[in-house]
């Protein structure tokens, strides 16, 4: 399989030098690498080579094929929880991107999957660092069904975080554009019927948190997906005064978010993450098979690599049957 990306150029990259816009979309080359890629034809612009000075117009498309790009590593086993003619049901370990992004191409879910199993269609995602089940489809009848049934699937993941989190939290109100971070992608959560006065990108949020244990200053819970937005149960958790463990974005300072994308974590900024990725795992997710309409369970416990003798030792290894 060969890596194309392909990019639409939209507002925000309208009137841009296309090696600015390169270098400033995909950070892994300096826009002196970029300049060279595109003078030696790896990247076309509307199916034709320009110079790396190009002005960007709206609705151009950006091809590129890197072909020798070295991605970062990854943890690729993955298990396979269930599988029929139509169907996949996938146990992802953390540090797995799910789609090709960035620099990650081999490093993925879907390349793992479609090698061995061929046609693939990954039907819910998960962020990079978050393990946990999952749904892939082998044909796209399948993953049509299975995207129409979206809202009738039951997702309920484990979280750790740091604080004690009382008995019950219902968070029902809006996830929206932080304007306090200085990550442009960072979102915060508020209750409540309206959205803040000025609140940018507004979507309505709803997640309710079970408190299932606690310990020296830390909760691990379990969160009900009652909405699917992005970042939703990391946005509010943090919101909500509960960071992530091992959070780059919403756990205890967003500066190692930052520091994290220029590759210059310390090992005191490690130290103070507690873990390589963030703690939140998809254990169960409960829906009924496309095809055959029977009701399917699956249920994946903590991973292993939650353990830190910073961190307790938690009885609760599975999602309780009554949730």
């Amino acid at each position: 399989m060969e890596r194309i990306i392909k990019t639409g150029v939209t507002w925000n990259g309208e009137g841009v030098t296309l090696v600015n816009y390169l270098a400033g979309r995909f950070t892994y080359r300096s826009p002196e690498e970029w300049a060279q890629r595109i003078c030696s034809g790896e990247i076309t612009v509307n199916g034709g080579n320009v110079p790396p000075e190009y002005i960007l117009k709206l609705h151009d498309v950006i091809e590129y094929r890197p072909g020798d790009i070295e991605e970062p590593p990854a943890s690729l086993e993955y298990k396979i929880l269930y599988e029929d003619d139509v169907l996949l049901v996938v146990d992802k370990p953390g540090n797995l991107c799910v789609h090709p992004s960035g620099p990650y191409f081999k490093n993925t879910l879907w390349y793992l999957l479609k090698e061995r199993f061929g046609e693939i269609h990954l039907v819910n995602r998960l962020d990079r660092e978050t393990s946990g089940v999952l749904i892939a489809a082998k044909n796209p009848s399948c993953a049509a069904k299975l995207a129409k049934m979206q809202n009738d699937i039951s997702k309920t993941y484990m979280v750790m975080v740091h604080g004690n989190i009382p008995e019950k939290i219902s968070a029902r109100g809006f996830l929206f554009d932080d304007p306090a971070s200085s990550v442009r992608k960072k979102r915060k959560f508020a209750r409540g019927e309206r959205p803040p006065a000025g609140a940018l990108k507004i979507e309505s949020s709803w997640t309710e948190i079970f408190s299932l244990e606690q310990c020296g200053g830390f909760s691990l819970a379990a969160a009900v997906l009652k909405t699917g937005r992005m970042h939703q149960i990391r946005a509010t958790m943090f919101s909500c005064g509960f960071p992530v463990v091992g959070d780059k974005l919403y756990g205890v300072d967003e500066n190692l978010f930052l520091k994290l994308r220029t590759d210059s974590l310390t090992d005191e900024d490690k130290t103070r993450l507690i873990l390589p990725c963030q703690a939140l795992h998809s254990s169960k997710l409960v829906f009924r098979h496309p095809v055959t309409g029977e009701q399917l369970c699956f249920n994946s416990p903590c991973p292993e690599n939650w353990r830190s003798p910073a961190l307790p030792v938690w009885k609760t290894s599975l999602i309780p049957d009554a949730l």
